[in-house]
């Protein structure tokens, strides 16, 4: 009965780390400190678990899985640092975790189906986190970290790189996993800018700005926001009409957004 509860169930997009050379790379790369607070998504049967707990000041771990989180508690249950909490990581409020105004460290191996919404769930809270550390797949982290002029450049790409300094740190072979997936995984680091940074435009009008310009990705710019904003106001930004969507820099598209604000407060 207990080898079942162990195995890795599908619908909750489960790949279990097991590789001790990678888990030990990991582990190195986030680099715990005694008077840290860490929080980890998505244990599955504690792979890290341990190394982290012996190394912080608290660990909160999230597991939605209600059959692991018993053997969780039972089998680290000489660490009174731990706290396990049995939760959907898409809705859980970080801001309760936080003591003595202290940010969060938070860390995960992320199931590839929730990525992209639990990452701007998790960036709707940085201001209680201090960076992440996460293992996804592959192309999601390519995709994060792809820059302007690349085919994987887009809508994460942007909404990800402003609100964070992003480093893709190492990939990880399907076969470090149980059961192996069918693809690659890499581990991404992302550390939040302050809150000066992210202010400089509302996330939901950028998000608006750099949706519907990637809405049609193949068309120019000035035909992508042809409803939005004027080709005036693009021109005396510096952008060529005829510059596709993935052409455009972060910070080219923070400057449309405010041209695009100032428009419709006119």
């Amino acid at each position: 009965m207990l080898k079942n509860r162990l195995r890795a169930r599908k619908r909750f997009g489960q790949n279990f780390l097991q590789d001790e050379m990678v888990i030990a790379d990991i582990v190195a790369a986030i680099d715990p400190q005694i008077d840290e607070h860490l929080v980890e998504i998505g244990p599955g049967r504690g792979a890290i678990t341990e190394s982290l707990v012996k190394s912080c000041h608290r660990l909160d771990v999230i597991e939605l899985d209600r059959d692991l989180v018993p053997l969780l508690e039972k089998n680290l249950s000489s660490y009174s640092q731990l706290f396990v909490h049995q939760a959907d990581a898409l809705a859980f409020d970080y801001g309760k975790l936080v003591l003595d105004d202290k940010k969060l460290r938070v860390i995960g191996n992320l199931p590839y189906n929730i990525t992209t919404p639990l990452l701007f769930n998790l960036l709707s809270q940085s201001k209680y986190i201090q960076d992440m550390c996460f293992m996804l797949q592959l192309e999601v982290v390519q995709r994060i970290c792809a820059q302007p002029g690349s085919k994987t450049y887009g809508r994460l790409s942007i909404m990800v790189q402003y609100q964070c300094e992003v480093v893709q740190l190492f990939t990880v072979p399907p076969e470090a996993f149980e059961p192996k997936p069918k693809v690659d995984s890499a581990i991404i680091y992302l550390k939040p800018f302050s809150q000066n940074y992210s202010g400089e435009v509302p996330i939901s009008a950028l998000s608006t700005v750099v949706t519907k310009a990637f809405s049609q990705r193949r068309k120019t710019i000035s035909n992508t926001l042809k409803n939005m904003i004027s080709t005036v106001a693009l021109e005396r930004l510096g952008i060529d009409l005829k510059q596709r969507p993935e052409t455009i820099s972060v910070e080219q598209y923070v400057e449309i957004t405010k041209a695009w604000l100032r428009e419709l407060d006119e």
